[in-house]
């Protein structure tokens, strides 16, 4: 790869590229000292007169994620440098980049990681198909010929690539298609996170930079949306670069890429994200060097602005009629012509995805919270209260339970309206919403913990308890109600803005924009930096088509289409000290009712303050090779087990010899303190630390062969890997499942085939079904989900909760038993790297304020690079 760089980029190649990007980002510094005047105008101009708009009625949580892990597991990544599949595990911190290890105990001793991906601008694909299609689009005139093979082969039929238009491509791939499903949810999350970089919490900055982007682009005549404007500002500055800067190089470089057609858009690829690195570092200084030097004179221009604030104010008002007075008119008839008859089509396309959402938002709250109170009924007691609303505090940043919200927005198509506005791409408004979505879940969450936690002192009982929850519950939901109805208008009257603005400047820009310079003589010398003509005159444009929507969005409001309030709708807190206890700050139930002894000492404390704790629990049992000893390589092992990609796609030896490499990956652990047992079904639980833990053997089937030892799976190695017990899968019949949550028997009890099956008092599955005829005891198991019902001629013990729910299979004539057996303390969670190798995500990487924590999160991906075989990424 380096020699293929060194010729198509030589050092006379390099420097024009330098050339390039300087000259870019000068223009681009003159559009934001301008817009930066104007934005901090605006900035203090509100905070002197007030928001006068409705007040939000849920609470806002400031740091909602602070040291968890949104998941974590393995998967197969294709290393490009030595053309191999290789297991990695995969850590998702809070911050949303893509960490890879080499394995868990890589990771688990705070190694430091492979890869670091920041998903910014990134697209989730599921099909090598799909890949191959943009690839070669990105190289016009290199097309394969039929039956060659193509640039990367799966050994799977579950790939996940992430596809950059100018950085490197990332090839992984999964085992089965739930797996697929689950980390598909998870990198679109990251995608989604990562894009929105931006920090809306800048009044200054961040107005400035996006205003700056689109005057700049404007002067190119390029209107309309950008899909591109995705990321931290470097990011986004680089990908404004690449825009101009990558069609000059295709037209240069590619005629002399030599080879075969994959290789030449294996090496064209290669040029593109080397030079978007080179870019990347150019534009990160010098954009600091801007943003300093703004920041420098920020006291003066403030100073001035407070001073002469009705001066400015008179001034710009004086502008304004004047431009109005000649672009109105004008703005008016095109308004009329060819805007407002398609006002009302845009905004159904809107809304109907939209709202689909948004109303699924409040089933999935609803339905999580009342689940946890059916619990709680059946189960009791402040600890599974404690155990419940921990996991329900994450609910908004579940990426699979939330996927159901966010595919709804999928829906929106602007079919003939897109063409006709110059929207290159329906995904900008897409990922709003879904953000918007999971801002309102995450408040009505936060709301709902805040009441519940005010309350919990007065409680007399369990009865209490559960009808406290329920009428907690039905306030929050007419404060989402409430909410959601003003946030879904605004993203309609922004998005119609963002539609129909760039359509209608590109329209006047004939007529109108040439006569501008004549209005610069109006603005005093001393306010030329706060009041802009361009900036006036889109303005005056906006105030020509804001009436029509502003009406638009009322009309649907009156009609009560998809459940908007009205504007002249003013919801009356009904809970007048509600955002006096709201402070943002996340209740730590664990701390406060978990049961914690007083006098902890002081390392426990900082140990539990480490710990990585993820989100999602894996609701879908083992998977083939996430349940084996996730790669475990000792210093001093010798590298895994590599995959040929010369395996055909989906063929069986693939598959095989990828779930075989965890087992050749996998090292025996000690012996000592481990209790396992061996089922018959290839699957063996063990209990190691306090912690729960099921692994399935990589490979097996359900009754595939005979019994074997009770701690080896017939190569000699443990397992061990954390899993939490399935939602509605089945168990066969015959097979012997042990769902731990208590410490195992004896080391190396065997349980006789189809005799005894033991199960935890864990909740049942959601939709489960027992077969008839089965003896089942429940002493201490939950209730099912909501209308659950069992078949007839069971001959079962619930003291405390009805039957499970259907479609759970249960081995049919067995003696089902479930021990409730206290697990073992002291089960620990494994910290997360830290060190020299930590790097703590900065807002301006990732978009978002991160508060310190106790210990070092994973380092934040920003941008990445890797050296020649597999070399560590790190920060560009």
């Amino acid at each position: 790869m380096g020699d293929v760089l060194s010729t198509h980029l030589d050092e006379g190649r390099r420097q024009h590229i330098a050339e390039k990007t300087g000259k870019v980002l000068g223009e681009f510094a003159r559009c934001y000292k301008e817009q930066y005047g104007v934005a901090l105008f605006n900035s203090v101009r509100y905070e002197i007169e007030g928001n006068g708009g409705p007040q939000a009625q849920l609470l806002h949580r400031k740091v909602p994620l602070e040291d968890h892990v949104i998941y974590s597991g393995n998967l197969f990544q294709y290393i490009e440098e030595n053309k191999k599949w290789r297991n990695r595990f995969c850590v998702v911190p809070h911050n949303y980049g893509l960490v890879l290890y080499e394995n868990k105990l890589a990771y688990e001793r705070e190694l430091p990681p492979r890869v670091l991906i920041n998903s910014a601008g990134y697209k989730v694909l599921t099909s090598v198909e799909q890949y191959l299609e943009l690839v070669s689009s990105s190289l016009p005139g290199v097309t394969p010929k039929s039956g060659n093979a193509p640039i990367v082969k799966c050994p799977t039929d579950f790939p996940l690539i992430l596809w950059h238009p100018y950085a490197r491509h990332y090839y992984f791939c999964v085992m089965t298609g739930k797996e697929q499903e689950k980390w598909g949810a998870v990198f679109q999350d990251c995608v989604r996170h990562c894009n929105n970089g931006i920090s809306e919490d800048s009044k200054v900055e961040a107005p400035a930079f996006t205003d700056a982007v689109r005057m700049y682009r404007q002067s190119k005549e390029q209107y309309g949306t950008w899909d591109m404007l995705c990321g931290n500002q470097s990011q986004v500055l680089s990908n404004l670069v690449m825009e101009e800067l990558l069609p000059e190089l295709r037209s240069a470089i590619g005629p002399r890429l030599k080879g075969k057609a994959q290789e030449r858009q294996r090496t064209w690829i290669q040029i593109s994200d080397a030079v978007y690195r080179m870019v990347y570092e150019q534009t990160k200084a010098q954009y600091d060097a801007m943003v300093a030097k703004c920041e420098v004179e920020r006291p003066q221009m403030e100073s001035t602005i407070r001073t002469d604030m009705d001066q400015i104010i008179t001034s710009k008002e004086h502008l304004s009629s004047k431009i109005r007075a000649f672009v109105l008119p004008k703005a008016e008839i095109c308004v009329r012509n060819h805007v407002q008859p398609y006002i009302s089509s845009i905004l159904e396309a809107l809304m109907t995805p939209t709202s689909q959402g948004f109303a699924e938002v409040r089933e999935v709250f609803f339905k999580e919270v009342t689940d946890m109170n059916m619990n709680i009924v059946n189960e009791g007691g402040l600890e599974k209260l404690v155990e419940y609303m921990e996991k329900l505090s994450h609910l908004a940043f579940h990426p699979v339970k939330m996927q159901s919200c966010y595919e709804k927005m999928d829906q929106l198509k602007l079919e003939g309206l897109q063409q006709r506005f110059d929207v290159s791409s329906t995904s900008v408004f897409k990922q709003r919403a879904q953000i918007h979505m999971r801002q309102q879940m995450d408040d009505a969450v936060y709301t709902f913990e805040t009441l519940l936690h005010q309350e919990l002192g007065k409680l007399q009982g369990k009865d209490d308890l559960c009808k406290s929850i329920q009428r907690i519950l039905e306030r929050v939901l007419k404060k989402y109600d409430y909410d959601s109805s003003t946030v879904r208008k605004k993203f309609f009257r922004e998005a119609l803005l963002q539609i129909t603005i760039p359509f209608l400047l590109k329209k006047l820009a004939p007529t109108c924009k040439g006569e501008l310079a004549k209005f610069q003589e109006l603005i005093f010398e001393d306010f030329a930096s706060f009041i802009l003509v361009e900036n006036t005159y889109e303005e005056v444009v906006l105030q020509s088509v804001m009436k029509d929507i502003m009406q638009a969005v009322k009309e649907a409001a009156v009609q009560r289409k998809h459940n908007l309030y009205r504007d002249s709708m003013v919801m009356h807190n009904s809970d007048p000290n509600l955002h006096l206890l709201g402070e943002g700050i996340p209740i730590d139930w664990a701390e406060e009712h978990g049961g914690q002894p007083e006098a902890e000492p002081a390392a426990d404390k900082r140990r539990r303050a480490k710990q990585v704790v993820s989100v999602i629990q894996d609701d879908e049992g083992a998977l083939p090779y996430e349940a084996g000893a996730e790669a475990l390589l000792p210093p001093s092992s010798p590298e895994p087990q590599e995959l040929e990609p010369t395996v055909p796609p989906g063929s069986p030896g693939g598959v095989v010899e990828i779930r075989e490499m965890p087992a050749e990956e996998s090292v025996e652990e000690a012996a000592g303190g481990q209790a396992e047992e061996r089922l018959t079904n290839g699957t063996h639980a063990t209990r190691q630390r306090g912690a729960t833990e099921e692994v399935v053997a990589a490979g097996s089937a359900p009754g595939d062969g005979p019994p074997r030892g009770p701690a080896s799976d017939g190569d000699g190695v443990r397992r061990d890997a954390p899993v939490s017990p399935a939602s509605g899968a089945g168990e066969p019949s015959g097979d012997k499942v042990h769902h731990p949550t208590a410490p195992s028997p004896a080391p190396r009890a065997e349980v006789p085939s189809r005799d005894k099956v033991h199960h935890p008092p864990a909740s049942p599955t959601s939709g489960a079904a027992i077969p008839s005829g089965d003896k089942e005891h429940h002493p201490t198991a939950p209730s099912p989900a909501p209308r659950a019902e069992a078949p007839s001629g069971d001959e079962a013990c619930h003291p405390t909760a009805p039957p499970p729910a259907p479609r759970a299979e249960a081995p049919s004539g067995d003696e089902v038993q479930h021990p409730t057996a206290s697990p073992a303390p002291g089960a620990a969670v494994p910290s997360p790297p830290a060190g020299t190798d930590c790097h703590q995500p900065s807002d301006k990487e990732t978009g978002e304020e991160v508060a310190p924590p106790v210990a070092c999160s994973p380092p934040q991906p920003v941008g990445t690079t890797e050296s020649v075989v597999e070399g560590v990424q790190t920060e560009f």
